[in-house]
């Protein structure tokens, strides 16, 4: 995969593979192969645009997870049925090879498919998802009964930070607490039984994590996989924190190469 800061952008299609799944796709005419983004709580399809605009020769597909921005009418998901969305939009992909990357809880459901559908994904690039069944992170958010909408603002300003919640526009700010359904669906995920074992995974896993957040918490849940995993490697990303797709997307995107040379280039 070469890494360039390539022409075109993420565009929403209206014929996805799933009926009510916003999805968005920077085609090329010879790729030589698909990246599809998976996104974490309280994200959309969108803000994967910076890394697809430094990934040059592959195609980008990217979707707003059921219960999110345009796939709010699909109602809220589980875990499977995020799984599930994610192995049919893998499989109705006609550039191969496919690497899936899965920011946050995005990895969790990129693991998952690649646990359910190993023949059609190559590589897991999982960025900071979280597996709290492994490596408990103190303080971590527990789903909470009140009003979703405030769920959804205070998980933003705790994520991200007071000072962008308070720079987005009020419709914007609206955008972001309806999704504090699906918000919260993930965080009773997170707080529930085990969805599955990362030693069952057949196929190689990247776990990326930033070297500015909270690096120790990440080096021990990257440890606690490799341990589980011989499939599983762990890279730390320099000055990276957890939105990195955002904030580091060059970075981000070196390591999707890396991992794409190591992984597909031998295949």
């Amino acid at each position: 995969m070469t890494r360039t800061h390539a022409p075109g952008a993420l565009h929403f299609v209206a014929d996805g593979p799933v009926a009510g799944l916003a999805l968005a796709r920077r085609p090329l005419e010879h790729p030589r192969g698909t990246l599809v983004c998976v996104h974490g709580a309280l994200d959309r399809a969108a803000s994967f645009a910076r890394l697809a605009r430094r990934l040059g020769d592959v195609e980008v597909v990217a979707y707003d997870r059921r219960g999110y921005q345009g796939s709010r009418d699909l109602g809220v998901g589980g875990l499977e049925d995020h799984v599930e969305d994610l192995v049919r939009v893998v499989s109705a992909l006609s550039a191969g090879p496919v690497v899936v990357l899965g920011h946050s809880f995005g990895g969790l459901v990129a693991m998952g498919a690649a646990r359910r559908a190993p023949e059609s994904i190559a590589l897991v690039v999982a960025y900071e998802a979280p597996f709290p069944w492994l490596v408990r992170r103190t303080g971590a958010p527990t789903p909470a009964g009140d009003d979703p909408r405030l769920q959804a603002e205070r998980f933003f300003r705790r994520v991200v930070s007071d000072a962008s919640w308070e720079r987005l526009s009020e419709r914007q700010r609206d955008s972001r607490r309806a999704d504090g359904p699906a918000l919260l669906a993930d965080l009773t995920t997170l707080s529930g039984p085990r969805p599955f074992d990362p030693s069952d995974l057949a196929i190689p896993v990247v776990y990326a994590f930033g070297g500015a957040g909270d690096v120790a918490h990440y080096r021990a849940l990257a440890r606690a996989l490799e341990d589980a995993n011989p499939l599983v490697r762990a890279v730390e990303v320099a000055g990276a924190v957890h939105g990195a797709h955002l904030s580091s997307p060059d970075e981000l995107a070196a390591v999707v190469a890396a991992a794409w040379e190591d992984t597909c280039a031998s295949a």
